[in-house]
Order: structure tokens, then C-alpha cells, then sequence
């Protein structure tokens, strides 16, 4: 599996600020979504780090951070 690179550490004395933190986004049961690739479709379930999401044509689970889905 692909890992994320490292974040660089924050010195308290840098004259620049932090970059923010990313935020993943929620997903819950029946939310109906848009994905890149595979187009509209219904979460069917959600786990820690991955959703379920029931396209009509195939289900698909979709990893954590969620880069191509959007809530609709």
C-alpha cells in the first residue's frame, strides 16, 4: 500500500505558520455522493479509514483520505 510522506515538524521559532491540518471528510449511511471516476452513487457502508459506496453497477470501497468523492 502507498504511504503518505512525512509532514515536516513545526519549529516554534519560524518566522512562517504551520500549514493546516487537512480535513478528511464524513460520510454516513444512505449519503448520496459523487465520485471522479466511477460518477453517482450511495454510501452503503463506513468504516475508520475507508467508505463502501454502491454505485449501481459494482459496489466500490473507497480508501481514506477521500480525494475524488464529494457529498451531495
Amino acid at each position: 500500500m502507498p504511504t503518505l510522506p512525512a509532514r515536516r515538524r513545526h519549529l516554534a521559532t519560524s518566522p512562517f505558520r504551520p500549514d493546516p491540518e487537512p480535513v478528511i471528510a464524513q460520510f454516513s449511511c444512505a449519503d448520496r455522493v459523487n465520485h471522479d471516476s466511477y460518477g453517482m452513487g450511495r454510501v452503503v457502508g463506513v468504516e475508520a479509514d475507508a467508505v463502501t459506496v454502491d454505485f449501481g453497477a459494482q459496489t466500490v470501497r473507497i480508501p481514506s483520505p477521500f480525494h475524488k468523492l464529494a457529498i451531495l
